[in-house]
């Protein structure tokens, strides 16, 4: 179970550090019906991030036999990696030149209407239809599935990862309930800070996980 855990903690942590999902919460716990569209909207991020990691964990058993973890995962992480690479360069160049903020996205002006449906298919598609977040939580997925842990373990290491990776939403919902007078501070300084930094976050931590990924692949090729 060690092994699963272990091969997943970076995907996880990555997915996690997603500024747009936070400031989306900080958005959603500001606007009439907060709370019911925070819930809804950490129940959206967490019912599709754990349906692509148990799709992945699923197939990726069904395709490994007993003995050596196979080719094909390697060669996908080493895609994977790559991939993540050219990300982080593109994030990079893209990102706000000091002192400035990009421009927000059209569905952050409509915050104030959002009703918890809306909120929970936003977080969804946040979550599912981001190229990053998706392609971590296929590769996380597939570390599982190849590890050597029983079907106990990968489904411990699967339920850890759909946690840690749901963090950008649930720490703003727990600082909302249990922050007391000063959450609203708190929440609208970490949505400042994020605004600010998105590019150079997202980036580097393409960058990290892109060199692993990629280290790992060659590792098991070679």
């Amino acid at each position: 179970m060690g092994e699963a855990i272990g091969s997943m903690l970076f995907s996880a942590v990555a997915i996690a550090i997603s500024p747009v999902a936070l400031i989306a919460m900080i958005l959603m716990l500001a606007t009439p019906r907060g709370l019911a569209n925070g819930i809804a909207f950490a129940a959206g991020w967490l019912g599709a991030l754990a349906t692509v990691v148990a799709a992945a964990v699923v197939l990726g058993s069904g395709l490994t036999t007993e003995g050596e973890k196979p080719t094909w995962a390697a060669w996908l992480r080493f895609a994977l990696g790559v991939l993540f690479l050219l990300m982080a360069g593109r994030q990079w160049r893209g990102r706000p030149r000091e002192g400035h903020v990009s421009a927000p996205p059209k569905w952050m002006q409509a915050a104030d209407r959002f009703t918890p449906p809306r909120a929970a298919g936003l977080a969804a598609v946040l979550m599912a239809a981001n190229p990053k977040n998706l392609m971590l939580a296929v590769g996380g997925g597939v570390a599982i599935a190849t590890s050597p842990s029983g079907p106990g373990g990968k489904t411990v290491a699967a339920v850890l990862m759909v946690l840690l990776g749901s963090l950008c939403t649930l720490l703003p919902l727990g600082v909302h309930l249990f922050g007391g007078e000063d959450s609203p501070r708190v929440l609208a300084e970490w949505k400042a800070w994020m605004a600010v930094h998105n590019g150079a976050i997202l980036a580097t931590a393409l960058a990290v996980l892109g060199t692993k990924y990629v280290g790992d692949a060659i590792a098991g090729l070679w």
